[in-house]
């Protein structure tokens, strides 16, 4: 197995965490937890 320079490792794991953030937010917006998000537009509407 090569040796990876340790920029390299950073940058990937940075990339990873900010990747499974953005999943985990599109999960809770779009997926079965959003049912339970109310439209705070729609709830003060004139």
């Amino acid at each position: 197995m090569e040796n990876f320079d340790s920029a390299t490792v950073l940058i990937v794991s940075v990339a990873a965490i900010v990747f499974a953030f953005t999943g985990y937010a599109v999960y809770t917006a779009f997926g079965p937890p959003g049912k339970q998000l109310s439209d705070p537009f729609e709830d003060h509407e004139d």
